[in-house]
Order: structure tokens, then sequence, then C-alpha cells
């Protein structure tokens, strides 16, 4: 512990720059517009921040400032999961950015539910060799892992506020989804650490963070997940049975027997979309370049399943890598939503978030949880489990909260942490309620309890 503060310190004397300095860093930064994008009043910045010299492992930013008040709006940090997904691809492009990707990757479009309205958003693509982020030593996408992810997030973080000083002392807040649900904590107690090492006014002033749908326990996920699939009719009573009598959610490696009621469960799912149960799929064609459009008309907001592929064509553009500075060779970057070799080769997982919950909600951080409920895959049911558990006094007991006029989810304020659903959402909860999102957001920041009436 005490060779970590000693880097973190040496870390911050060497990043801090001068004033012009960091003035000229941010304007080779500036995105001055993105191909296909409209007309827009604020402004854009992207890049990269070594956080590793040795092994060259650099991770790539995109900043979207808020069009109104930027310079006393806090900053908040989005963070997907996977691991190895892309916030940029997903959380900018799909959920809380300002902009949409038509179907052809060729134009942006604006976003009327974008988060940056309330806040500057700093998308992070986390760890290096997700999305655009990178590292020049290969054997780094096989050895990733929760602990190294979150130091080499809050050194990003460290230079990144010696480039964007503006941002120094800045209310902050971090947020994410799916197994963000372990990066967002462990940067939330990274942070926590290194503001009460330095004893002073925080450089990096981390108010809150709030999780949604994310992995929190593994033992009361996979169980929640099993529960919610029973529930929602859709695995049988009998494999049900079996997945109680044979799973005990215990450890990362299952029995025969677990692995079979598994198996069976899978078979009854069907090709169901488990991240929005509801929702069609996006479903390719045989020529694997064309898709199959389901829609779904949610009040006044149409989603569309087959997203993700506009944007694999839109930042694997030349012109559009260019723009945001992310290519930095002569030879295209190939750019995925996922980056699966790190996915597959994950090092070491926390097995339970709990105990940095209990410790973050007695530091007296704003903490909220929240969940779309018809999520199959991090479901509702498993996140309640696991909160249970630490046994948090009810400030607030259950309530129904509004948004639009209509019921936006059920909430519950416990001491120390506030827990919400969002209703019709799945796992991107933004995706498919994307204005209750933004209520939520609202009250987050505001540290008011949702609107109990519209």
């Amino acid at each position: 512990m005490a060779r970590i503060h000693l880097i973190i310190i040496l870390l911050v004397i060497s990043s801090t720059s001068s004033s012009s300095s960091s003035l000229r860093e941010q304007e080779e930064d500036m995105i001055k517009a993105l191909p296909g994008q409209p007309q827009v009043g604020f402004s854009q910045f992207s890049g990269y921040v070594t956080v590793n010299e040795s092994h060259g492992r650099s991770l790539f930013y995109w900043l979207t400032e808020s069009p109104s008040s930027s310079h006393t709006k806090p900053l908040l940090l989005w963070l997907n999961g996977g691991p190895g997904c892309s916030s940029i691809g997903y959380g900018a492009s799909e959920e809380i950015g300002p902009f949409r990707i038509n179907k052809t990757g060729s134009n942006l479009y604006l976003n009327k539910f974008t988060w940056n309205t309330e806040a500057n958003i700093l998308f992070l693509e986390s760890p290096a060799g997700v999305g655009f982020s990178y590292t020049n030593t290969s054997s780094d996408l096989k050895d990733s892992g929760d602990e190294r992810t979150a130091q080499e997030n809050l050194i990003f973080l460290i230079k990144w506020m010696s480039r964007f000083p503006q941002y120094q002392y800045r209310d902050f807040y971090i947020v994410g989804e799916s197994y963000a649900g372990h990066y967002v904590p462990q940067l939330a107690k990274k942070i926590h650490l290194y503001n009460k090492a330095f004893n002073n006014t925080p450089i990096i002033n981390l108010k809150g963070f709030m999780v949604g749908n994310g992995d929190m326990d593994k033992h009361y996920d996979r169980l929640g997940a099993a529960m919610y699939a029973w529930s929602h009719a859709m695995i049988s009573d009998k494999t049900y049975k079996s997945i109680l009598k044979h799973c005990s959610f215990t450890a990362d490696k299952t029995s025969d027997k677990c692995n079979w009621a598994l198996y069976f469960a899978y078979r009854e799912f069907g090709k169901v979309n488990g991240y929005s149960i509801y929702s069609p799929s996006c479903v390719h064609q045989t020529n694997q370049t064309k898709f199959l459009h389901g829609r779904l008309l949610v009040e006044e907001y149409e989603y569309d399943p087959c997203t993700e592929s506009y944007a694999e064509i839109y930042y694997n553009r030349p012109d559009v890598q260019r723009a945001m500075h992310a290519n930095l060779t002569s030879i295209p970057y190939k750019w995925t939503l996922c980056n699966m070799v790190v996915n597959n080769n994950w090092k070491d997982s926390e097995f339970s978030m709990l105990p940095i919950y209990k410790e973050l909600t007695a530091a007296g951080l704003r903490i909220w949880v929240f969940s779309g409920d018809t999520d199959a895959v991090v479901p509702v049911t498993g996140t309640r489990l696991a909160l249970s558990k630490l046994n948090l006094p009810v400030k607030t007991p259950w309530y129904p909260w509004y948004s639009e006029k209509q019921v936006g989810g059920w909430t519950e304020v416990y001491e120390g942490l506030t827990f919400a659903t969002i209703r019709g959402a799945g796992h991107e909860v933004p995706v498919l309620q994307p204005e209750r999102a933004l209520t939520l957001l609202r009250s987050f920041l505001a540290g008011k309890e949702l609107p109990r009436s519209y």
C-alpha cells in the first residue's frame, strides 16, 4: 500500500503542468467536428492519456461538455462493462451521449435525452485494449483484471485533471452499468483512499456514484437470474427446481449437474433478447451486412435493436478516427464494441462488491443503485437480494416514482443508499427509457428523492 501511495504522489508531482501547457494539450484534443455531425452548441475533446509508460498502455476518452453553464456543472464519468466493452460504442452512442448514429453509419443526429444537458460527460474506454484504448504490450490483453483496471482508471483521472485543470475540485460523479458494477465502486474506493492520503481539498472531488443493472455479488446475481427467468415464465418449474437443487452459486466453477440444469434453461429461453426480454432482437441476414430491423414503439420513442452495428461502421471510418484523434498511425485502427480477448482472459474479479458498498456508505458518498426491470442477465431480483444483505435501515419506504406523467418505476431510500427500478427498461436503461433515465439522473445530481407525482 505504501508503494502505491508513493507512486501516486510521484505521479501527481510529475503530472503537474502549467496553464499554458494544459491549454495546448486541450487544443490538441479539441474535436472541431465529427463527420456527419449536426451543429451543436457545446465543446468536445478526445484523445489519449498514458497510464503505464513501460508497457505503453493508454486510455482513450471523449468529453462532451454541457451546452449551458459548462464551467459550473459537475463532471460525470461514464463507464461501460463487459469486461472489455466500449463506453463510446454503448454509453455515448446508444445511451446517454449527445449523438446517435444513423443506419448507414454515414451521419449523426441529436439525442434529445442526452445527459450532457445536466453535466459534462466524460466517456472512458477501459481497460487498455478496449475500443480505441491500446497497449504496446500484446500480453496485456490477456492479463487485465479488477485491480489493475481500478488503479489505472485512477491514474487516468489524476493525469486527465492535470490536462483539464478547470475540472479540478469540481463536483465529480461516476456512473456505469453491467460489469461497471465492479469498475465504479472499485474506482470510487481508490479515489476515496487517494483523497484521504492527501488530507486536503480533493482535486478529484468525488461526491457519489450510481450503478445500473450492475454485477454486485456473484452468488445473488446468479440466484436472482434464475428467479427472474422462472418468475417471468422463461423457464419451466422443473428446470428452476433443478437449478435451485444443484447450483449453489458460491464459486466460479459449477458442478456437472448444475451445468446441465443451466443448459436446459438456456434451451428454454429461446432466442429472446435477454438484456431486454420484451424487445425485438437484431437478426442478421445471410449476407451478414443487412439486418432485419424489428421495431418497438415505446411511447414516443422508437427502439432500434441494431444500433450496435451502426457504431461498428462509424467508428471504423478513417475520417472519424482522425477527427477523434484515435488513429495515431497510417494503418486504419480496427475498432470493436467488445474485445473478447480481454473478456475471456480476465484475471481477478472480486466475488462481491458488498464490502465496498459498506465502506463507502459509511464514508458519506451519495450512492444510488438502479435496475431496468426487463433485464434477465443482471436482473432486479439479484440486485435486491444483494442489497438486502447490507441490512441498511429504511429511510423512505418503497413507493412509485413518476416521469412524463407515468410511473417511472419504484424506489426505496435507505440510510446511505437509494435503490430505484426503471419500469420498462432493460440492461441499458437509457436505451429503452431515455426520459425516465434522465429524470433519474436529475434527481441523483440534485440529491433529491425521485418524484412522487407528476
